[in-house]
């Protein structure tokens, strides 16, 4: 029973690795006071979720990626072949990270931008200090 724990464990340890990467993610971006840290958790958070959809893509039979071919391919249709059905890996799952990966740069391009006005502003890019401030400047 144990051995067949550990063998199921080990055998998606691409999936254990995004979610711990998400999980490292998610605490820098809610627990860092340092906004740059908080893009860099955004950013890991990120990665890690492209990590587990790409992972998601891959069709596996017999081995690592072994017995899969490419959606569009002349000759590996089964009535093409004469055999039964080819197993076809997915490109929807890498064709949407592809979008994903130019959103996650437009959206640490804009979060740099807006980092480098606080701190033109604030002279800090600490959470509590430019809160702080932002305080002191309301009350009358």
């Amino acid at each position: 029973m144990l051995e067949w724990l550990i063998a199921e464990v080990f055998a998606k340890y691409n999936y254990w690795v995004s979610i711990v990467l998400m999980l490292i993610g998610f605490y820098a971006m809610i627990a860092k006071d340092n906004l740059m840290k908080k893009i860099i958790g955004l950013n890991i958070f990120q990665t890690a979720i492209i990590l587990f959809f790409i992972s998601l893509g891959d069709v596996s039979i017999g081995g690592w990626g072994g017995g899969v071919t490419e959606p569009i391919v002349k000759g590996a249709l089964p009535w093409e072949t004469g055999e039964g059905g080819a197993v076809y890996a997915n490109p929807l799952p890498h064709v949407l990270m592809l979008t994903a990966i130019v959103v996650g740069a437009a959206t640490t391009a804009v979060a740099l931008a807006l980092v480098i006005r606080l701190h033109e502003e604030y002279g800090t890019i600490e959470e509590s200090e430019i809160i702080e401030k932002e305080r002191e400047r309301e009350l009358p």
